[in-house]
């Protein structure tokens, strides 16, 4: 699914899958739990292994393809609602 946000996801993690991010517009920061943050860029991709905690987040609108099993909540397992998986 293509989405698009802003702003900053809590710290989660999807313990059965890992999350495939690649950007598509502007770029994103991705933060590992104590590891330092990596900004990914529109053509880059960032795969995050399956139980590592992490948050990704833009400081403006940034579109991004993501790959996960159907189902699987893009909040992890925080206690966050899921986003909306709205189409652009």
């Amino acid at each position: 699914m293509v989405v698009r946000f802003i702003g900053e996801y809590p710290f989660h993690k999807h313990d059965t899958t890992d999350d495939f991010f690649y950007v598509l517009e502007g770029e994103m920061e991705m933060d590992i739990e104590g590891e330092p943050s990596r900004t990914v860029k529109a053509g880059e991709l960032f795969v995050v292994p399956k139980g590592v905690m992490h948050r990704p987040k833009a400081k403006s609108e940034v579109k991004v393809l993501l790959i996960e099993p159907k189902g699987e909540p893009n909040s992890g397992g925080s206690d966050r609602e899921p986003a909306p998986k709205s189409r652009i």
